[in-house]
């Protein structure tokens, strides 16, 4: 029997050729699992993860077992993100699978320098275009209607209705 092929062709997996740095780059700030990086969102929720983020997990002599959390944050956001604490260092420590982290500091700076750790400002949600009204869509037909095609007159009624919307906004 002849040894079988890889169907591959010479492709590795992306998470085959990049685990072991991404690993490496998150025990650098103390990260020991990378998931809590990679899965912030799924972890502190929707609502917290768009307003904070994971920059460190640092272990300290001084304060005994247990590491400290640092969080990245905007200064409008760190009253409610404070009131999450307890929360959210229940959460990780379920990802952690035991009580890894000791307390939850929330930073309002990064806590290694400008260039890293800053928080991401997404960009609002763009806002729903207005509906045709219906005078406007019957213009638009009337345009369309000598087209024999029905489905090319229906492309051009919409692109009509798209352009004259446009034109009154």
């Amino acid at each position: 029997m002849p040894p079988r092929r890889t169907t591959t062709k010479g492709f590795k997996r992306t998470d085959s050729l990049l685990s072991q740095q991404i690993r490496k780059a998150s025990e650098t700030r103390g990260f020991a699992q990378s998931r809590l990086l990679t899965h912030w969102t799924e972890i502190a929720g929707e609502a917290t993860a768009a307003i904070s983020r994971p920059v460190e997990v640092s272990y300290g002599r001084k304060e005994g077992i247990g590491a400290t959390l640092t969080l990245l944050t905007t200064g409008a956001n760190a009253p409610m993100l404070e009131m999450q604490k307890e929360q959210l260092r229940a959460r990780v420590n379920a990802v952690y699978g035991y009580n890894a982290i000791a307390r939850v500091r929330i930073t309002q700076t990064a806590a290694t320098g400008f260039a890293e750790g800053q928080v991401a400002f997404d960009h609002k949600p763009k806002a729903e275009k207005p509906s045709p009204t219906p005078a406007l869509q019957r213009k638009a037909a009337e345009a369309a209607q000598p087209v024999a095609d029905e489905g090319l007159r229906a492309a051009l009624a919409r692109l009509g209705e798209n352009i004259l919307n446009k034109n009154q906004s």
